[in-house]
């Protein structure tokens, strides 16, 4: 049920190099050097999903409404990444697992870091990004724990995944309906928004955006390089939602997208979600845990014959059940509502 590595990290490595050359290679080379990579990436389901177990375990101890998922990073990503910061390693790559807690409060955000501060867990915190005290430039706000996964167990079949990097992600609601709405509007404009690629203006409205947030949530640091004085960010953003004309963009690509569902149902625990901007279509697939590996092979397939279609994107996830799969992931459905209601609440407001 569960993959597990079948390369070394240095075949991994040359895997994730193939995939991101410029230099062209013979079709075969790069179809072995995707599936090593898929492999790779899919090696992390088992230690994600005792990872979500932990943080769903936490956080509802924390916020009893809170929202829990997992989901294996996209292959698209995968190649951003890879491209973006020139010598990482895949091998080394901290988020091809990730699972996220989304809580009501930075209250709350805090009190389930210190739960996993103070717990007894063997797995190792590699690394702890704060972006609530440091925002990102781009707006972006959370924490982001990293762990390496570690068993004592002493069967060979667990001990294989000993080292695999795990990102556990903690975000207020607000803080997700930000970085929603960012992918939303990358997805559909086909800008790395999320990574501060792309149109100025609207990086800027972000950023600006990101700060108010921060001061609705009583943050004491706003976004760098933001207005620390609130009525001149307020003046920005107003300008700069009428000039991009964002409610009514946002409330567009909400309304003209027609949800879809393929086979997915009550009792799922994989959901497979390929977004087709320009067919105005969204396709969820669901998958039982035993199906796992053909959920994997399937995301793959999927991949490979939307890379050359402008906007169109995939992703495998877990959710607790189908009817939070649209909250934990909107973007995918293009679900920007609770960002425009933070955001009309700003403009209106003197």
């Amino acid at each position: 049920m569960w993959a597990k590595p079948e390369q070394s990290r240095s075949q991994v490595d040359k895997a994730g190099r193939i995939i991101t050359s410029d230099i062209p290679c013979d079709n075969s080379t790069f179809i072995k050097a995707l599936d090593v990579v898929n492999n790779w990436r899919s090696s992390h389901n088992y230690p994600l999903n005792t990872f979500k177990v932990t943080l769903r375990r936490y956080a509802q101890k924390v916020d009893s409404h809170c929202l829990v998922a997992q989901r294996i990073k996209r292959l698209s990503s995968i190649e951003h990444k890879l491209h973006r910061f020139k010598g990482m390693q895949l091998s080394r790559m901290q988020d091809l697992g990730g699972c996220r807690a989304i809580v009501n409060s930075i209250a709350q955000v805090n009190k389930l870091v210190k739960k996993y501060e103070k717990s007894d867990i063997k797995h190792k915190l590699d690394d702890k990004d704060d972006y609530i005290k440091n925002p990102k430039e781009s707006g972006y706000r959370g924490i982001h724990l990293i762990y390496k996964y570690f068993s004592d167990k002493k069967s060979p079949s667990v001990l294989i995944y000993n080292g695999l990097k795990i990102e556990v992600q903690i975000r207020t609601r607000l803080q997700h309906a930000w970085a929603t709405a960012v992918e939303t509007v990358g997805t559909l404009r086909k800008e790395a928004l999320k990574s501060s690629i792309g149109e100025e203006k609207w990086l800027r409205f972000f950023q600006l955006m990101g700060s108010v947030i921060a001061l609705r949530e009583k943050s004491k640091v706003l976004v760098p390089n933001t207005p620390s004085e609130k009525a001149a960010l307020i003046k920005e953003l107003r300008q700069l939602t009428s000039d991009l004309d964002v409610i009514k963009s946002l409330k567009m690509y909400g309304d003209v997208l027609k949800v879809g569902e393929q086979a997915a149902k009550k009792g799922d625990d994989y959901f497979l979600l390929k977004l087709e901007p320009s067919e105005q279509r969204m396709t969820v697939i669901g998958f039982k845990k035993k199906q796992l590996e053909e959920a994997s092979a399937a995301y793959l397939k999927i991949e490979r014959e939307i890379t050359d279609i402008p906007g169109a994107d995939a992703v495998l996830v877990a959710v607790d059940s189908i009817s939070s799969l649209r909250k934990a992931y909107p973007n995918y459905f293009l679900d920007t509502e609770v960002f425009l209601t933070v955001l009309s609440d700003a403009v209106k407001r003197a």
